[in-house]
Parts: C-alpha cells; structure tokens; sequence
C-alpha cells in the first residue's frame, strides 16, 4: 500500500523567506515539485536548474522537475547532471524521442515521469506506460498557478489506479493543480498517490508557513474523515 504524499510546488512560495520555509519543509513533505516553463510549451516562465541547485544545497528531499517546454532534449542532460531524482515531462512533446529520454534518465539512475494535459488521453503513452516511475495528471491547464480544477480529470487518475492493478505496473500517480481545502473531497475520492501543493492548498494559508502548512494538514485530514 502507497503511503499519501506530499509534493509543495515551489513555483508558488515565497522566495524572500526560501530558506525559512525551505528548512521547515525539509522535515515534513515527501518531495519538492519544481517547475520549469520554457514561455513557449506555455505562456510562462519559471524557476530553472539553477534554482534546483539553491534547493539541493538546504535539503536532501527529493526534487521532482517538472519540464512545460517544447524541446525536453535540450533540458534533460543538465537536470540529470544536477541530479533532480525525478524528470517528468508531456506526453505531447515526446512523440519521436520517447524511449531515448526514458532510457537515458534511468541509465542515470534517476527516474522517469510522464506528465498528460487534461486534453490528453492515457492512451497516448501506452506504448511506453510499464517503464515510467511515476504519472502526473494536470488537474488544470499548465502554465499558471491559480487556474480553474477540472473535474473529469479525475477519471484518468481512477483509470490510471485499474491499470496499475491489473497489470502491475510500478508507476506512482501524481496530480497537479488547485489541491487545496475545497477541492481535497473529490481528490481524495479518485485516490492519487501524490497530492502536489500550491498557493491556495499551502503557501497562500498563512505567512508562517509551520501554521500554513498545519492549516493545509487539518483540512485534508478533516476532508478524509467523510470518504
């Protein structure tokens, strides 16, 4: 059985207290969700493998980096020199070079994750679903934080929990996009194994992030209470 997880996306911190809340995470989530948009696969540009740096030399959580650019190939040698222990990136910019990324990232030693938009059907990676470590569901359009949650996303991460019964596959699910105390019921009902956290679901709480992330704490606990 997968314990819950949780994944803040710092994206959405607070980078004049970086260090602060760096240090009082270290001691509670599971990974760190770091996004990095090129301006082009979205209308957005954020953080960068410098940044993962800044994080790795405060923490020994593990980094999972989330690539919304056109062109992976040119990103995935400096993440794995770096050493993000997840690369994960869209089904919709991998056709073509799928396998080479995948074997390249695990000849590492590092793993692979798989990233569909809400507009992408699990289908599109069947080909290659058995290798990857993990699979993120956009539970929102990519590329800003504070969009809408769309709820018939949820039915790929049910789907995608069948597959991994039935088959056997080793892949975590991860969802990504506007987890917070109004959404966290149905989440939870869909049962993803990875819960990746923004402003409104953590940061955004309370400028003390040991109360935000009590307050994010009580009310997923308090959601879970009425599975």
């Amino acid at each position: 059985m997968i314990t819950k997880q949780f994944s803040p996306s710092l994206m959405t911190m607070d980078l004049d207290k970086f260090k602060e809340q760096i240090t009082f995470l270290n001691n509670h989530v599971d990974s760190y969700h770091i996004d990095i948009m090129d301006g082009h696969y979205v209308p957005n540009i954020t953080l960068s493998p410098w940044f993962i740096e800044q994080v790795k030399k405060i923490s020994d959580v593990p980094i999972s980096t989330h690539l919304m650019v056109t062109n992976p190939t040119q990103w995935v040698d400096q993440l794995i020199e770096i050493g993000s222990e997840y690369i994960c990136i869209h089904a919709e910019v991998m056709n073509g070079i799928a396998y080479r990324l995948i074997n390249k990232v695990h000849d590492a030693g590092l793993k692979f994750g798989v990233v569909l938009n809400p507009e992408t059907k699990i289908d599109v990676i069947t080909p290659y679903i058995d290798l990857v470590d993990k699979i993120t569901i956009m539970t929102v359009d990519p590329g800003f934080a504070g969009e809408k949650f769309i709820d018939s996303t949820l039915d790929k991460i049910r789907h995608l929990r069948d597959l991994r019964y039935t088959n056997n596959f080793n892949y975590l699910i991860e969802m990504d996009g506007s987890s917070n105390k109004d959404t966290f019921y149905k989440i939870q009902k869909a049962n993803p194994d990875i819960y990746i956290l923004g402003r409104s679901g953590l940061f955004g709480l309370d400028e003390n992030i040991e109360k935000a992330w009590n307050t994010m704490l009580q009310d997923f606990n308090d959601t879970k209470q009425h599975i």
